[in-house]
């Protein structure tokens, strides 16, 4: 069995996140650049199903600038067998995406699609789900726990009463979610070996896919900061400031 691990490269989660001085985006300039967290959960799943016996290949994906090269380097050297980047230097939307990782699925014609329920960067939560509906295939989003076993994923995902299990025939899309596994740590001999792995390049045209942004950012600005919090002399004067001043009862 096939599984397709899209990832990708965002600001580092460490990293303390600046907007540009003329509101038009976040300044990446000289800032630290990582696999998205949820990504690399996606990544040590198919690994741990490889390593049951239940995977045979591996394949990670990325889409967007030449430097996301470093980023698939780093799922090969998780354990990754090959990658696959489509390169553009277009600002890449969730639909745009989906399209991307549907025209390399009809290609690639893989039995799973595993990737993170969202990324850090715009938090958008919504590449899985579209990917399914233009591949027609099931969808188990949130996932905490994975079992391939006779044909179809059974899924364990976080919903707000608690936690859901569902079961899906195979081909299927399953989004991760953070309490489903800890990614291993990437070893300096791993990380040699990513290095002779295959990796392919390919731009959207070559897939017929048209990645033109549909949405427009119109500002990035910063949270206001938060006032500092003050002492109360008893329940009463709580209630009162609750009512009047943050008019919140």
């Amino acid at each position: 069995m096939k599984v397709l691990v899209p990832v990708k490269r965002v600001v580092d989660y460490n990293v303390k996140v600046r907007v540009k001085s003329d509101g038009s985006g976040v300044d990446i300039a000289n800032v630290k650049m990582s696999m998205n967290p949820f990504d690399e959960i996606a990544v040590e799943e198919a690994m741990r199903l490889k390593e049951g016996g239940k995977v045979t290949e591996v394949v990670a994906v990325s889409c967007g600038v030449a430097q996301c090269q470093e980023t698939l380097r780093t799922a090969m050297a998780i354990g990754a067998d090959r990658g696959i980047l489509v390169e553009t230097t277009e600002e890449l939307q969730p639909l745009a995406v989906a399209k991307l990782l549907k025209a390399l699925a009809d290609k690639e014609q893989p039995q799973l699609i595993i990737l993170g329920k969202q990324a850090i960067d715009d938090d958008s939560n919504q590449t899985g789900q579209m990917l399914a509906a233009l591949l027609g295939w099931g969808q188990a989003t949130f996932a905490s726990k994975v079992v391939i076993e006779d044909g179809k994923a059974t899924v364990t995902r976080e919903v707000d009463g608690g936690l859901e299990t569902i079961a899906l025939p195979l081909p299927a899309i399953v989004t991760t979610d953070l309490r489903l596994n800890e990614p291993r740590y990437v070893t300096l001999p791993n990380i040699m070996k990513a290095k002779k792995k295959p990796l392919e390049n390919v731009k959207p045209a070559d897939l017929g896919v048209d990645v033109t942004p549909r949405l427009k950012t119109l500002k990035v600005s910063e949270p206001p900061k938060r006032s500092a919090g003050i002492m109360v002399k008893d329940i009463a004067e709580l209630v009162s400031k609750l009512r009047n001043e943050a008019k919140v009862i």
